[in-house]
């Protein structure tokens, strides 16, 4: 754990792939949240290699109400990759990375930030603890998919934390251009891997409760993904077992 902290500013990570629609929506939320701040809050989309004209539409949207900037990956990289090249532009006090469709909503952030100035290098967004409330439930089919690929991630590699997956996740700057430089994984496992990486650096990370509502356009599928993505947890756990010598925490 690093010392308590005043969080000053924060920068909100989007990555994006072929959002055109679901994008406007959340950045008026985006928009509104930021109305109501006393911080500095800049908006950084990572545009995974779209075809359907997702940055023009971001563009469109956010015009200069707050500051944006746009990075364009040609061709798709992946989401881990996306979500690695927007935290390490983010020069805030905090980088916060979301999914396009808010299934977490922006408020909690608040949550995220308040663990972060409370001594924690990197706080996960989660649906697993008792104070969380998942408020719309994916079919039971895909929860249970989910539990047990959580029991497994757990077993494996990230034992002590109820959830990896939810999209929202907020990280010290410091922290984050300690871990994001190390991640290798450009896939959906990249959440997991950024945990091993943090604790094999000795960083704090706090597990804090969110709300979530279950986006039935997710493009993670457990029954079709999962096995490609536990077998990316098993090299991440090998390659990241403990750091290296010459490498020391951020």
């Amino acid at each position: 754990m690093s010392d308590p902290c005043s969080v000053e500013s924060l920068s909100i990570v989007i990555p994006a792939y072929n959002e055109a629609a679901r994008l406007p929506p959340s950045l008026e939320k985006i928009l509104t949240y930021v109305e109501g701040q006393s911080r500095r809050v800049d908006l950084i989309v990572v545009d995974d290699g779209s075809r359907d004209g997702t940055a023009e539409r971001v563009r469109q949207a956010i015009g200069d109400r707050m500051p944006l900037t746009i990075l364009v990956n040609q061709p798709n990289r992946g989401k881990g990759y996306s979500v690695r090249r927007g935290m390490l532009q983010a020069e805030a006090d905090c980088v916060l990375f979301t999914d396009a469709d808010l299934s977490t909503p922006i408020e909690d952030a608040e949550r995220l930030i308040e663990a972060i100035e409370g001594g924690a290098d990197i706080a996960v967004g989660s649906r697993g603890l008792a104070e969380s409330q998942v408020e719309v439930h994916q079919p039971w089919w895909r929860e249970r998919a989910g539990k047990l690929f959580g029991f497994l991630v757990r077993t494996l590699a990230t034992s002590g934390l109820r959830d990896t997956q939810c999209g929202f996740k907020c990280f010290r700057r410091a922290a984050a251009q300690a871990v994001f430089p190390r991640q290798t994984l450009d896939g959906w496992a990249f959440d997991v891997e950024l945990i091993i990486i943090a604790r094999s650096l000795g960083l704090g990370i706090a597990e804090v409760p969110v709300h979530w509502v279950n986006d039935p356009n997710s493009k993670v599928h457990m029954l079709r993904d999962g096995p490609r993505m536990l077998a990316d947890i098993v090299r991440a756990r090998l390659r990241h077992r403990r750091p290296s010598r010459s490498e020391g925490g951020p």
